[in-house]
């Protein structure tokens, strides 16, 4: 990748950030024994992404909005992170949401999904 292009990414994943700062959804209300379930079931979930991914900064704002307390995996910076995604979920790509039900786990891809699985799953609550 050239210098420009680089530049240009990083520049306007900048951007992204910093609007997504100025323009940061509410979080949703719910009352201490909700967002207690909330908590409880999120606790399977984690999120690997990249900071400046615009569609990791949906899917970190759609969690804002739901006020679903994810772990959060940083999947360019952190080695262990990247190795993880790549060996157990078979891709680097994000964002991923890795969903564990027992003694099965799903990695899911794709912000829309991820997004339409949040909005089911926590939307209601």
């Amino acid at each position: 990748m050239t210098v420009f292009m680089k530049a240009l990414r990083t520049g306007l994943g900048q951007l992204v950030i910093g609007i997504d700062f100025l323009t940061r959804p509410g979080r949703k209300k719910r009352d201490p024994q909700a967002q207690a379930a909330v908590a409880e079931a999120a606790q399977n979930l984690t999120l690997y992404q990249f900071h400046a991914c615009p569609f990791c900064v949906k899917t970190r704002r759609t969690l804002r909005r739901l006020n679903v307390p994810v772990a959060l995996r940083d999947a360019k910076n952190n080695e262990i992170d990247r190795h993880t995604l790549l060996n157990e979920g078979g891709k680097i790509k994000v964002p991923c949401l890795r969903i564990e039900e027992g003694d099965k786990t799903v990695w899911m891809y794709e912000s829309k999904v991820i997004i339409d699985y949040l909005n089911q799953r926590f939307g209601a609550i």
